[in-house]
């Protein structure tokens, strides 16, 4: 059992059972339906409404009659695999799926799901005995173009009997788990987390009956992984007033980061906040003053010409909507054990329940008063 440190906390043991079927429910982009029904299910006792858009994006609504709308966000999908091409010996070659990394895959476990369901295969690769030479010889390396799945067929037809197809699509399949001193891992931490927060935010305002001046999307987008394409649409259909975008982050502090380039992030010293073009700057204002003002720990970073999450999408949306981003510290994004700590999970909560309940239609985000 993991050693944990006990404080007051602001999630229940339910919450986190809930956020353990969530990250073990594969979601990969373009495929987002089984996690995305489960998280409609999670939220709906909490809003008003509920709407899905042709592609699978999700929001629950509070207050849908009001004009002001302001939106929290997430993304749904996780990086994948694509079955691309099936050998006459039954090995099976794929293509990505999202930015996922070739150099974890080796030795990996996964689920495809194929049209009879999810088929157990692992990610083969030769043994160190046989791969290892002297003289000029020298070690291969993961490459997308030799990595291949070994479900156990010994030929192209009995890769297609287990219902493995082309276009099928495959997730790793180690899931949700904890370490000592309030760590969570997983894969899909990259943005189900994102998810959970956003649902956990609106469980938060019903349960202290906070009556908001505003209709309140809380929008679970898909497609973020392959150019934020969910949040692109669902952007265009609400078409809000103001967007508080959150996402995962790196932790800078662990080998083989640069923070003069990266910056100075840690795991379990707050959320982090950036600065960019795409980032609001009264938002943002508004945002660390809150935090200032509730003692909530937030990291400062920079990004450059775009952020690469969804705030993106909803700040260049339509005719332009004032948009901010709070960021979760992660560990070994794109793995399969990205890890994340309790405290910063807790808080990048609080940070978005208290900023929603100081803002209001009246809030002035103009640069020009």
């Amino acid at each position: 059992m993991a050693k944990s440190i006990k404080s007051k906390r602001l999630l229940s043991d339910a919450s986190y059972s809930f956020l353990k079927e969530y990250i073990n429910t594969p979601s990969p982009t373009g495929f987002e339906s089984g996690g995305q029904k489960l998280w409609m299910k999670y939220i709906q006792q909490h809003v008003d409404e509920i709407i899905t858009d042709p592609y699978g994006s999700v929001a629950g609504i509070m207050n849908p009659k009001e004009k002001f709308r302001v939106v929290i966000e997430a993304h749904a999908d996780e990086i994948s695999w694509f079955v691309n091409y099936i050998s006459d010996n039954g090995l099976i070659y794929l293509k990505r799926n999202g930015g996922v990394d070739h150099q974890i895959a080796p030795g990996k476990r996964v689920l495809i799901h194929g049209k009879k369901g999810s088929v157990k295969a692992v990610f083969g690769w030769p043994a160190i005995h046989t791969r290892i030479g002297g003289g000029e010889r020298k070690d291969p390396q993961p490459a997308v173009d030799n990595l291949f799945l070994d479900c156990g067929a010994k030929n192209r037809k009995e890769v297609e009997s287990l219902g493995i197809h082309i276009g099928a699509v495959a997730t790793y399949e180690e899931g949700f788990d904890e370490l000592a001193y309030n760590y969570l891992i997983g894969r899909a931490m990259d943005n189900r987390i994102g998810g959970f927060m956003i649902a956990e935010v609106a469980k938060m305002i019903r349960s202290n009956k906070v009556k908001l001046p505003y209709a309140l999307y809380i929008v679970n987008a898909v497609q973020e992984e392959i150019g934020l394409r969910g949040a692109e649409m669902i952007a265009r259909r609400i078409k809000p007033d103001v967007a508080i975008i959150t996402d995962v982050t790196h932790d800078t502090t662990t080998p083989m980061v640069n923070k003069i380039i990266e910056g100075d992030v840690a795991c379990g010293k707050g959320p982090s906040l950036a600065y960019g073009p795409a980032v609001h700057n009264k938002l943002l204002s508004i945002v660390e003053n809150v935090a200032t003002k509730k003692k909530i720990p937030v990291q400062m970073r920079t990004v450059s010409r775009s952020t690469g999450t969804d705030t993106d999408s909803f700040a260049y949306a339509n005719d332009g909507c004032p948009s901010v981003l709070i960021s979760i510290p992660l560990r070994y994004m794109h793995t399969t054990v990205e890890m994340l700590h309790k405290d910063d999970v807790e808080n990048t909560i609080r940070l978005m329940y208290e900023t929603l309940v100081n803002i209001s239609p009246k809030t002035n985000l103009s640069y020009f008063s």
